[in-house]
């Protein structure tokens, strides 16, 4: 499974006030510890970025791969921002990935994008009617996203689906759903399609001690029916990833598996 290392996000003050002074130490700092927890992919989350959307998304990218030779994830709505990162991205570490196109009109445009820079691209389940009711109506978002991404020119296997997870703290009922959403996205193509969640959503607003154990626990249950990627914090959920892999018998045991 991918683990794509989330912390540095904009929503962190230590993130958020490096961004602001062009600090690049603590934003190298967090992205090779991420790398070396097991991230195989690093977000970088500018938020909305309205000003200087461009400069601090190139700036970003930059940043994190003069240190880490790792792919980059590109996490904004601003549209000239992602192509910003796009252009300077140093894709011999691994091609990009654009977060995130929707069923949202405004969203399509980040399919260009991908199509034009040969990028890989995640496709939120969600559109301008409101969250989705039940991993039905997920997947039928999915059909039509996934629809939209070969009019576009990106090929589905550039595509990873995410079916978006909500806080247990206030949707519970939807936390069942989305894993039964991530089984049918599978079933939507053949070879199956990619799958993707932000992970530490589902324990948004939960007590810090809770917030490891819903994290895992809940990866273990979306890995079982096939989830491909998790925007996740490799520090915390590196070891039960490996540990799924184990007994699913994707890696041969050893005494040191944790290791490896």
């Amino acid at each position: 499974m991918l683990i794509i290392g989330e912390k540095l996000s904009i929503i962190a003050k230590r993130v958020r006030e490096a961004m602001m002074k062009k600090d690049k130490k603590p934003i190298q700092d967090i992205a090779i510890s991420q790398w070396k927890a097991g991230a195989g992919m690093i977000d970088a989350n500018i938020g909305p970025a309205e000003d200087n959307g461009e400069e601090l998304m190139e700036w970003m990218v930059t940043t994190i791969q003069e240190v880490v030779k790792l792919p980059v994830c590109l996490d904004t709505t601003n549209y000239k921002a992602i192509e910003a990162g796009l252009k300077i991205h140093n894709n011999e570490w691994g091609r990009p990935l654009i977060n995130s196109t929707s069923n949202d009109p405004e969203r399509f445009a980040m399919l260009e994008l991908a199509a034009k820079y040969n990028s890989q691209i995640i496709g939120l389940t969600v559109g301008k009617g409101g969250l989705p009711a039940d991993a039905e109506e997920r997947a039928a978002i999915a059909a039509e996203i996934m629809a939209r991404a070969a009019e576009y020119g990106v090929p589905l296997e550039d595509l990873y689906l995410d079916p978006l997870v909500l806080q247990i703290s206030t949707s519970q009922d939807h936390a069942l759903k989305v894993i039964q959403a991530v089984k049918m996205f599978q079933e939507l193509n053949d070879p199956p399609m990619k799958t993707v969640v932000g992970l530490s959503n589902i324990s948004n607003g939960c007590p810090k001690e809770l917030r490891p154990i819903l994290n895992n626990h809940y990866l273990s249950l979306l890995a079982y029916e096939g989830l491909t990627a998790a925007i996740a914090d490799p520090h915390d959920v590196a070891p039960t990833v490996k540990t799924i892999d184990v007994i699913m018998g994707k890696t041969l045991y050893a005494h040191s598996y944790l290791e490896m």
